[in-house]
């Protein structure tokens, strides 16, 4: 297993510095078009294949991490049935939006997120749907654990709050990636919300609370039973994705872009941070969990003519 947390934390590093260095790239090489020509032919060759793939290249990272730490954190079956349901509910939800407009509103992709699938939806868009929208859900379900609540509120809750913290994180993401001047996306409509149709805030919603109620359905009502220092993973991968689309809303947009920024920080990021914080450290739940198992094992006695 220790292997496997290598593998995880190089793969975080990666995607945080694919982050940051899309962000360089974005902010301050393409506006100074003379610093890219100054170049020498193997800088420029490298650049511009780097502003090509790169934001494949972070969401595949992105993706990557959180895989293993799912399949690490919480087993195989819990990996696949929250990855499978999210990748191909969202991947329905995305070519259904771009082909009628709904539930999003009218919009299309442009390039720089890899091969489109049915000339329509890069394949990398299901994938963040999936890594970020896991990171949501077991936020939320694991913070409402630690609350006396009934149990159809830690599930309902689990699921209404992973998709709002999922959506706040759009609130700086379609900004950023279709209104900023290298656009990845772009609506077909002129939206009443900040640029974009209220339908896609519906439509992040919808899309998000459903995928979680599928693989609700398959976890079952067994609490995660994860602590403190077991959430630092999906606490980091949403605030780095989060300061992402943040920073180029606040940078290249007017101020008017600071409110559904400010919004997507009560909505999203201090939530986060909340249901983190209820979690119990580390060392106050494992001695109940040996407790548990203690109890649970019975004894055997072992004596002659024992079968």
């Amino acid at each position: 297993m220790k292997h496997l947390v290598t593998v995880e934390r190089l793969c975080l590093a990666g995607h945080s510095l694919a982050l940051a260095f899309g962000l360089a790239g974005l902010l301050l090489v393409l506006p100074n078009p003379e610093f890219i020509a100054s170049l020498p032919t193997v800088g420029q060759t490298a650049f511009g294949w780097s502003m090509a793939n790169g934001g494949v290249g972070y969401i595949l990272l992105g993706a990557v991490t959180v895989a293993i730490y799912a399949y690490r954190t919480l087993g195989i079956r819990h990996w696949l049935t929250f990855m499978l349901p999210a990748v191909i509910l969202s991947l329905g939800s995305e070519l259904l939006g771009t082909s009628t407009g709904f539930p999003f509103g009218a919009y299309g992709y442009l390039n720089g997120l890899g091969y489109k699938i049915a000339g329509l939806v890069p394949f990398t868009i299901p994938l963040s749907w999936f890594y970020v929208g896991l990171c949501c859900y077991v936020l939320a379900r694991s913070g409402l654990e630690s609350i006396g609540l009934p149990l159809w509120a830690k599930l309902v809750g689990s699921i209404a709050l992973g998709s709002v913290l999922l959506t706040a994180w759009d609130f700086v993401l379609d900004p950023a990636m279709s209104q900023a001047p290298y656009p990845f996306w772009e609506f077909g409509e002129v939206g009443e919300f900040f640029g974009m149709p209220y339908r896609n805030v519906t439509g992040w919603l919808g899309t998000g609370a459903i995928f979680m109620f599928v693989a609700s359905l398959f976890w079952g009502a067994k609490p995660l039973n994860l602590n403190r220092a077991q959430l630092s993973v999906p606490l980091i991968v949403y605030l780095i994705n989060f300061a992402f689309g943040a920073i180029i809303t606040v940078t290249e947009l007017d101020s008017r872009y600071l409110i559904p920024t400010s919004m997507s920080i009560v909505l999203g990021v201090v939530p986060a941070i909340a249901l983190w914080w209820m979690t119990k450290p580390a060392q106050e739940i494992e001695p109940a969990l040996s407790g548990n198992l203690t109890r649970e094992v019975p004894t055997v006695s072992v004596g002659v003519g024992q079968k």
